[in-house]
């Protein structure tokens, strides 16, 4: 029996559009410390590395504006175990799903496809927002930033999860909103469709991809393609 096709996707601006509610708590860990609140736009380009490179991003680009001290890596740390503790008491908010996911998972889940989230969000806080949005039970594995010794821009992040579900990387294809998605499905030689508008600070056309689409509505037609 030949080996199932099978979809990676990216949680945080591809799956679920989650910025508002990482806004939330980076606000008021931010503000906590002395630091002005950023706003949704920005907070949306500094997403997709994992919450202390966000907070330290962050950090950078504001004391290059004001002038302020950089804070210490402890300290940094301390933000983000703060940051994380906030996050995951507020996760669903106001976050919701992206335009036509439901109807596409379903579709996936009628042909048989294997489904799993590649995410730098670490693994506990991507299950309790998959459960606590009600799509967890489509996914086959959910391997998060914290999951392996490795993450995304790194192909192995792709390829471990690819093995693990029992898939072939030959027919496999990964949905992303940035350029860490990008470069990783680039990396493992996995056809990438880039959803418009993401976490990142790149427009589009700078971003490597196979296909390009809004959301996932009429999605199935690009993957109809592969199978």
């Amino acid at each position: 029996m030949s080996q199932k096709f099978t979809i990676l996707f990216d949680l945080d601006g591809t799956l679920v559009n989650t910025a508002p509610d990482l806004m939330l708590a980076h606000n008021y860990v931010m503000k906590k410390y002395g630091y002005n609140e950023r706003k949704l736009s920005d907070v949306k380009k500094l997403v997709g590395r994992g919450s202390k490179v966000m907070l330290t991003r962050s950090i950078q680009q504001m004391a290059e504006l004001s002038g302020k001290i950089k804070k210490s890596d402890d300290v940094i740390e301390e933000m983000t175990k703060e940051f994380i503790d906030y996050y995951s008491k507020n996760i669903v908010i106001e976050s919701k799903l992206k335009d036509g996911l439901l109807n596409f998972l379903s579709w996936c889940k009628k042909n048989s496809i294997s489904m799993g989230v590649c995410t730098n969000k670490q693994e506990s806080l991507s299950i309790d927002l998959l459960k606590k949005i009600k799509i967890y039970d489509f996914f086959d594995y959910v391997a998060g930033g914290d999951t392996f010794d490795c993450n995304k821009p790194n192909p192995k992040h792709l390829t471990d999860t690819i093995e693990i579900i029992g898939g072939d990387i030959k027919k496999t294809i990964m949905i992303g909103d940035s350029e860490t998605d990008s470069n990783a499905a680039k990396a493992a030689n996995i056809p990438f469709i880039l959803i418009k508008d993401g976490y990142t600070e790149k427009k589009a056309n700078e971003i490597y991809h196979d296909h390009l689409s809004k959301d996932f509505i009429d999605l199935e037609k690009i993957i109809k393609k592969y199978l």
